[in-house]
């Protein structure tokens, strides 16, 4: 019997409501949860936690983290996506490579390509945990910018690659105006003009859209969401990573349906994390600025549709200006509890890739709503929750 349908017959003998037993089993739960954002993090074997630009899925009672696995010397991929389980959300298993690199040459995921920011969500309807990331083929940098998708029927895995490419080829955003599509885009001249007035005009009216319209957009940095009704989004740097965008998923969350919007084009918008309190979708993103940390960005619409607003920095005291040295990756809801979050960035190690920490933040509210992320150099989960 599933873990939550278990709670559920407790709760029916006790006449207690679920949502009091969740809370009772989280009380619990997370009691000596202790994080330090930015140190050493050791998993179940005493090693550093090798989980980069990853993201978190609560499935069955259990966390679940995936992310790139970062070697000594380089970020491209050698090992591939890596898995780790948890309870409490501090102490980590080691659930081992969950899908790996390919040795063969003719792979998309061979090894030496780029694999980035795996993220997993599981399909009620399909019963199957498909994980999406951003991949680069080897030898090409970062040209190909392809949305990659892969399956599983276990969270740990193994999962088996399906297929990569551009997004929503041949398709228009339903956010772009008719006039703007039957603007001619001019590509070859422009190209050289960058942050002309000119050029900026014609980003505005999908410059980069139209030259990548037939072979489909291009996708970078990444994340997924689901919301409350079922319906998956892929929300990706793109452009070349000068505008983002919003993409609709199939309902089997394998593909894309070809309904989606471009926001805040020519904002230099990556790193996406996207979460939803109420009835308010937020986000949060950095700058484009490499490998070194700069000052996160907010964002939050009515309707994940939009329109989208965007407002200062959430991170607020020492080093706010540049996210506390760390990059958004992911905002992860604790489950059980509506109004709590943590922020979740990775403090990257360019010149040893392996020892890139973690930045693991409470998400705080103030009067307004508006979300507050402050640096605590330790703080405890529960306290947080108790809040």
């Amino acid at each position: 019997m599933k873990l939550k349908n278990l709670i559920a017959c407790i709760g029916m003998t006790l006449g207690i409501g679920m949502s009091t037993l969740f809370s009772c089993t989280s009380q619990k739960q997370y009691e000596n949860s202790t994080i330090r954002p930015g140190e050493i993090w050791k998993d179940n074997n005493g090693v550093h936690i090798n989980a980069h630009g990853g993201g978190i899925l609560f499935h069955d009672g259990r966390y679940y983290w995936f992310g790139e696995y970062k070697s000594e010397t380089s970020s491209v991929a050698l090992v591939g996506i890596t898995c780790y389980s948890s309870d409490n959300l501090t102490d980590w298993t080691d659930e081992g490579i969950v899908l790996p690199v390919s040795q063969d040459s003719a792979s998309d995921i061979q090894k030496g390509c780029i694999m980035e920011r795996p993220k997993v969500i599981y399909n009620e309807k399909t019963k199957k945990f498909v994980m999406w990331f951003h991949l680069e083929l080897k030898g090409m940098g970062y040209r190909a910018s392809r949305a990659a998708v892969a399956t599983s029927d276990y969270a740990t895995g193994p999962y088996t690659y399906i297929r990569s490419g551009r997004v929503n080829a041949r398709k228009y955003p339903f956010n772009m105006v008719d006039i703007d599509r039957n603007t001619g885009s001019n590509t070859e001249h422009l190209e050289k003009k960058w942050w002309t007035p000119e050029w900026q005009i014609a980003l505005k009216q999908g410059l980069f859209v139209k030259r990548d319209l037939e072979g489909g957009q291009m996708s970078r940095d990444m994340t997924l969401f689901v919301d409350d009704n079922g319906i998956a989004y892929h929300i990706y740097s793109s452009e070349d990573n000068l505008t983002l965008h919003i993409a609709e998923l199939s309902d089997d969350y394998q593909t894309h349906t070809g309904k989606y919007i471009r926001i805040f084009p020519g904002g230099n918008n990556e790193a996406p994390a996207m979460f939803k309190r109420g009835n308010i979708y937020w986000m949060i993103t950095s700058g484009c600025t490499g490998w070194a940390p700069n000052e996160a960005r907010l964002f939050f619409a009515p309707s994940i549709w939009g329109p989208w607003t965007q407002c200062s920095t959430p991170c607020i005291g020492e080093n706010a200006h540049i996210t506390f040295g760390g990059q958004s990756t992911y905002v992860l809801p604790i489950e059980g509890y509506h109004d709590k979050f943590i922020f979740m960035a990775d403090k990257w190690y360019p010149e040893c890739p392996i020892d890139a920490r973690y930045i693991w933040l409470p998400i705080y509210f103030d009067k307004t709503g508006m979300p507050v992320i402050k640096w605590i150099g330790e703080w405890n989960l529960q306290n947080y929750l108790n809040q």
